[in-house]
């Protein structure tokens, strides 16, 4: 990647100039046209589950709640609609887009395309802290428990950055390979803990992204993720630049090391709280984002609200599978987008290009 590219003639601004804008209109349509049907999606998860809300329900529901009146009936699906429904798809769409940008920048940052936080050891570190939380303090609240994971998640993220500046990168095949290894490492710790402290139960909950728990009251954590997905967004153009290299970005004027301690708190918040409030949702942030490279390129800022969008959408299309596919019983979330995304990385990393020292 260059710094700079010589600069075009009149004649060619004046060629391209059409097309820029005939791409960039077609670009902004189909963005709209994925929104939308993020939207149409959310509707249909308002109305998928065991309890039967229709949307003659949802109407009196919304008059009820509005004039405080209604039957018994009304009640209920107002209930069902504001205590259950409503809080699930949201959760849905943050936990998505929050963890798929965190991926993104973990994938710029290193510099590398087949990492995101549940390839480095992020995510398995989260949920060691949760752990050590649970056995030193039990009673410390859900805002304390997100704060120790988000500083276990750091932490093990600069363990893995350390690691590979030791290791000779031979192909960037070893860079996810060096995270999953790391990764086992940690998880494999956090089970022995777990077994000898009789908390086996619940780390498989923290460990399995599952949104049927997901009620009003216990999913408000996640909203923090939108405000860091925003301020992903406002850094996005210094993302980009220390995404070409240290001695690009300081021979720019950017100050490599503040933009990267920015990253990488980005990254362990939004896994922490991911975690804390879902449990693990894996790959999402290694296929989303390498979709959206192929298509848009590696600029930050145009890519983020792809990125967080499609991130979104595809969490929300695991979650009604897993919701119908064995209906009335239900697969959590973390198994599907597990399934998917894991025969995806495998497709990323069997491609020809990904050979490549």
């Amino acid at each position: 990647m260059t710094l700079a590219a010589p600069r075009p003639t009149a004649i060619a601004v004046a060629t391209a100039t059409p097309a820029a804008h005939a791409a960039r209109g077609g670009r902004r349509g189909l963005f709209a046209g994925v929104a939308a049907g993020v939207v149409v999606l959310s509707a249909v998860s308002l109305f998928v589950g065991v309890s039967e809300l229709t949307p003659a329900h949802l109407v009196r529901a919304l008059a009820a709640a509005a004039t405080g009146t209604g039957d018994a009936e009304t009640q209920r699906s107002a209930m069902l609609l504001l205590v259950s429904r409503v809080p699930r798809t949201v959760a849905v769409l943050l936990a998505g887009a929050g963890m798929a940008v965190a991926g993104m920048l973990m994938q710029v940052l290193v510099r590398n395309r087949f990492v995101e936080p549940s390839t480095a050891g992020t995510v398995e570190s989260a949920v060691l802290g949760i752990l050590v939380v649970t056995i030193v303090a039990p009673g410390v609240p859900l805002m304390g428990k997100m704060a120790v994971a988000a500083v276990f998640a750091l932490a093990g993220t600069a363990l893995f950055l350390r690691i590979l500046r030791a290791v000779p990168l031979r192909s960037v095949l070893v860079v996810p390979l060096i995270g999953l290894m790391l990764g086992g490492v940690i998880s494999a710790a956090t089970t022995f803990v777990a077994y000898r402290t009789d908390l086996l139960q619940s780390l498989g909950s923290w460990t399995t992204g599952d949104f049927s728990g997901v009620l009003r009251g216990r999913y408000e954590l996640l909203w923090l993720t939108l405000a860091l997905t925003v301020v992903a967004y406002v850094a996005a153009d210094r993302f980009t630049v220390a995404g070409m290299g240290r001695d690009v970005a300081t021979t720019l004027g950017l100050s490599y090391r503040a933009v990267m301690n920015l990253g990488l708190v980005i990254v362990s918040l939004v896994s922490a709280v991911v975690v804390v409030t879902v449990g693990m949702v894996p790959f999402l942030g290694l296929v989303v984002p390498n979709v959206v490279s192929r298509l848009l390129g590696d600029d930050v800022r145009r890519t983020a609200p792809w990125v967080a969008l499609l991130g979104a959408g595809l969490v929300l299309v695991c979650d009604l599978v897993g919701r119908v596919v064995r209906y009335p019983y239900e697969i959590p979330v973390g198994v599907v987008v597990g399934v998917v995304g894991s025969v995806l990385f495998l497709h990323l990393l069997l491609r020809r290009d990904a050979r490549v020292a």
